[in-house]
């Protein structure tokens, strides 16, 4: 029997999908180079030389899941969000760790890391308070992250570069000896998130609170503007405008990030903002996690509006300048990638924050006014 012709296979067609795509990526790039020189505008500011002394920065978070008696507390839902853990990686840590050393364990690594800091000497470690219910006493059951005064207080104390920043909620039934008490171990000031803590900063029932801030010379930083680093807020509550209370008792106030990204009543929170600063010469702000990118065009609002002239601070949100949200790449039209490469190679966050905000032109006088005002 005659076997079966073999019939010959047609010839594999060529493979130009992987052609096809090192060619694209390669015309975006090249568009993209081409982009970035043709509508290149250079910095917001023309970058200045850096203060010879060391800088403060006056806001820096801790974090801690209760082990080694800290007294910290973090609610079920951040635990089982994804941001948890986001924010131990960029601590440097994890939670199995924190088991095994306790929560101090957190406050020595960014001692330690501070201490490698070419530019940064001191940070402002900041506690907070949570949700209080209406016999004036935490509320576990609505607090999402607490983080004591006493921790915070007992571990700076162990540091020469950390420094005591207070969180009270000033709903506590005892927050006068609160206070007291945060003054009298070394509070550099007070610090809210009002719309994670659940009270209206505009409250008249908060005037006692506001005048023994004023006796005690301890400035407020407040949170204003949405807030996103915790699972839930009512935003409505970091309104800038609910802050005339204070102020008008004489608080210094130092309002977080420019109150950026929220908005109330149909307006920008930052342009709820920049009013007030005429008519309150204690109103300040301070630059903190604005080289996010959920946060673009913020920094070049605070650099170049006049209303924050001479009245911004220098701080970091750290950790969150040690995770993806900051890089200098997200600035291709501000720096050359040069100088974004370079920035981005640097190792110590705090230093890669400081050459990029710099860089992008933030006044040597902003980064100096932090300690002035601090130690005033």
């Amino acid at each position: 029997m005659t076997p079966a012709a073999t019939i010959p296979s047609a010839p594999a067609p060529p493979r130009r999908w992987p052609r096809l795509l090192a060619v694209t990526f390669l015309c975006v790039s090249l568009a993209g180079c081409v982009a970035c020189r043709v509508f290149h505008s250079g910095p917001y500011r023309v970058p200045e030389t850096l203060p010879a002394t060391k800088l403060l920065d006056i806001h820096v978070h801790t974090a801690g899941i209760g082990a080694g008696d800290s007294g910290c507390f973090i609610s079920k839902q951040m635990e089982s969000s994804w941001k948890l853990g986001i924010y131990l990686k960029s601590f440097g840590t994890t939670r199995e760790e924190l088991q095994q050393k306790g929560d101090a364990h957190v406050v020595q690594l960014i001692s330690r890391q501070l201490s490698e800091s070419r530019y940064v000497g001191q940070a402002i470690l900041l506690a907070m308070d949570g949700v209080v219910d209406a016999s004036g006493e935490l509320d576990k059951s609505r607090t999402e992250i607490y983080v004591p005064n006493e921790f915070i207080a007992k571990e700076t104390a162990k540091t020469t570069n950390l420094l005591f920043g207070a969180s009270i909620n000033p709903l506590r039934h005892d927050a006068l000896a609160r206070l007291d008490w945060a003054a009298t171990n070394g509070a550099r000031l007070i610090k809210w998130i009002p719309s994670i803590m659940q009270f209206d900063p505009g409250d008249e029932r908060l005037t006692p609170f506001y005048r023994r801030l004023v006796e005690l010379k301890l400035p407020l930083l407040t949170h204003a503007g949405q807030e996103r680093s915790f699972t839930s807020a009512r935003d409505e509550l970091c309104d800038p405008q609910r802050l005339h209370l204070p102020l008008k008792l004489g608080v210094t106030v130092i309002v977080a990030h420019i109150a950026s990204t929220g908005a109330n009543e149909g307006q920008r929170d930052t342009d709820r903002l920049a009013p007030m600063m005429a008519t309150y010469t204690n109103l300040y702000s301070e630059i903190s996690s604005l080289t996010q990118v959920n946060k673009l065009g913020y920094l070049r609002e605070a650099l170049t509006r006049p209303e924050w002239s001479g009245r911004l601070l220098f701080g970091s949100d750290y950790p969150l300048i040690n995770t993806a949200l900051c890089s200098p790449h997200f600035y291709p039209l501000q720096l050359t990638m040069a100088e974004r490469t370079r920035i981005a190679a640097i190792n110590n966050p705090w230093d890669r924050d400081v050459e990029l905000k710099q860089a992008l032109g933030v006044p040597r006088e902003v980064f100096e006014r932090s300690r002035k005002f601090i130690t005033r």
